[in-house]
C-alpha cells in the first residue's frame, strides 16, 4: 500500500476509491494474517495459562494436553477450511478488480492546476504558463505552446484567461481574452501567421484526470485470479501440448533414425550420383533444419512445462498456506506452555519468528519451483512440513511432560 500511496493521495482520488482500495488490499493480507493470527492467539492463551499455573492444576486432575487442545484444533479445522474457501473464491475476484483498479490510478493523470509563473505540462499536446494566477482563478500574461497537431505550431500569447472543465469533464475549455495566435507549419517555415483576437477559446482533452473504473467482466485473469478450477483447466492443457510435443520429437527422430539405418527409399537408388560437394551441401542443409525443428519443439514442450507448473504452485499454495490454520495449533499451544509467554511481547517474537521462517520456505519454494528444480507441491508444502514435524515433537513432549 506504500507503494501506491503517492498516486492515492497526488492523484485527487475521491475517499471512496481510496477506502475500496485499502479493503481490496486487506482482501491477500487476510490470508497470510488468519494463519499467524491463529499461531498468536494459541501462544498467548496457552502461554498465559501456564504463567498463572492453570495448565498444572488442569493436569493434576488428569487431563492431558491433546484434551486441553480440542477446542483450539475444532477452531483452528473450521478457520482452515473457511480461509481455503476465501482462497478459491473469494481472493481471485478481489485480486483482479485490484489488479485493474491498480492500472487505473497509474494511467490516471495528477489532478490539474496552474500555478503562477510555472509551466504546466499534464495536458497531453499543451504547454500553459500563467505568469500570475489569482485566487479566483484568472490568470494574467498566459502564453500556451499548442503542439496537438503534428504539423503545425502555435503559440499563444494572452493578457487574461481563465480555465474550466466542460459539463461532461471529459475537455477542459480555456477562454482567452486580447492576445495574438503565432500559427507556424512544420512543413513549410515560411508559412507563418499572426493572428489578433479579443476573445479566443480553447478546447483540451481532460479524461484522464477523472478516475474511471475498466471493465473487470472481460479482462484476461493471472495466475492469482483465478479458481483452482480454471488453473486445472489450463495446467491440463499445458501438460497436453508439452507431451504432445515431445511425441513429435520422438516421431521425428525416430523417422530420420529409420532412414539413416536401412529403410532407405529404393527410389534414391535410381537418382544420379551427386558429387561429394552436393552431397555435403544437402546433408548439411538436412541436418541444419532438423536442429532447427527439434529445437523448436523442444523450446515450445518445455515453456508448457513451466506454463504447467506456474499455475501448480499456485494451486498448491491454495491449499498448504490455509492447511496452516490447522497446523500452527499443535505449534502455538505446546510452545506457549514451555515459554509460559502469556504477555503480549513475548508471544508477538515468537509468532513473528515463526512466521519469518514460514514465509522463506514459501518465497524460496515458490522460486526454486518457478526455476524448475523442485516439483510445486513439494516446494509449496515444505514449510508445512517443517512445522509439522516442529510442532508434532513439542506437542508429544509437553503432553508426555
Amino acid at each position: 500500500m506504500m507503494r501506491h500511496l503517492n498516486d492515492l493521495t497526488s492523484k485527487g482520488i475521491d475517499l471512496r476509491t481510496i477506502v475500496e482500495f485499502l479493503a481490496l488490499n486487506v482482501s491477500w493480507i487476510l490470508v497470510l494474517a488468519i494463519p499467524i493470527g491463529v499461531l498468536f492467539a494459541s501462544l498467548m492463551a496457552f502461554g498465559s495459562m501456564s504463567a498463572q499455573h492453570e495448565i498444572t492444576v488442569i493436569k493434576a486432575s488428569g487431563m492431558g494436553l491433546l484434551q486441553m487442545m480440542l477446542p483450539i484444533v475444532a477452531s483452528g479445522t473450521l478457520l482452515w477450511i473457511f480461509t481455503f474457501w476465501y482462497a478459491d473464491n473469494i481472493l481471485p475476484d478481489t485480486n483482479l478488480r485490484l489488479s485493474t483498479m491498480i492500472r487505473d490510478i497509474q494511467r490516471l493523470k495528477p489532478t490539474f492546476a496552474i500555478e503562477s509563473g510555472r509551466f504546466t505540462t499534464q495536458i497531453e499536446g499543451f504547454t500553459i504558463l500563467a505568469r500570475n494566477v489569482d485566487t479566483t482563478g484568472l490568470m494574467t500574461g498566459v502564453t500556451i505552446y499548442d503542439r496537438s497537431r503534428p504539423y503545425r505550431l502555435n503559440v499563444v500569447n494572452a493578457d487574461s484567461g481563465t480555465l474550466a472543465f466542460s459539463p461532461s469533464l471529459t475537455r477542459m475549455v480555456l477562454q482567452l481574452y486580447h492576445g495574438e495566435v503565432h500559427q507556424s507549419l512544420t512543413r513549410n517555415v515560411k508559412d507563418y501567421r499572426v493572428v489578433s483576437f479579443e476573445r479566443h477559446q480553447i478546447t483540451m482533452p481532460a479524461d484522464r484526470f477523472f478516475f474511471e473504473r475498466s471493465d473487470v467482466s472481460g479482462t484476461s485473469r493471472g495466475d492469482r485470479e483465478m479458481r483452482i478450477s480454471d488453473m486445472r483447466k489450463i495446467e491440463t492443457r499445458s501438460d497436453s501440448m508439452a507431451s504432445l510435443g515431445l511425441r513429435h520429437v520422438d516421431s521425428i527422430l525416430n523417422e530420420h533414425l529409420a532412414y539413416l539405418f536401412g529403410r532407405r527409399d529404393t527410389t534414391l537408388n535410381a537418382q544420379t550420383p551427386l558429387s561429394t560437394y552436393e552431397a555435403t551441401s544437402r546433408a548439411s542443409t538436412l541436418v541444419s533444419t532438423l536442429r532447427s525443428t527439434l529445437e523448436g519443439e523442444s523450446y515450445r514442450s518445455d515453456a508448457e512445462r513451466r506454463n504447467a507448473d506456474k499455475y501448480e504452485v499456485e494451486i498448491q499454495k491454495k491449499y498448504a498456506i490455509p492447511f496452516a490454520c490447522f497446523l500452527f495449533v499443535f505449534v502455538g499451544c505446546p510452545l506457549g506452555i514451555l515459554v509460559r509467554g502469556g504477555n503480549f511481547g513475548i508471544s508477538a517474537a515468537i509468532s513473528l519468528a515463526c512466521y519469518v521462517a514460514y514465509w522463506i520456505t514459501l518465497i524460496g519454494g515458490e522460486t526454486l519451483a518457478d526455476r524448475n528444480l523442485i516439483h510445486p507441491a513439494v516446494a509449496m508444502w515444505m514449510g508445512n512440513v517443517l512445522f509439522l514435524i516442529v510442532g508434532g515433537y513439542v506437542t508429544i513432549k509437553v503432553n508426555a511432560s
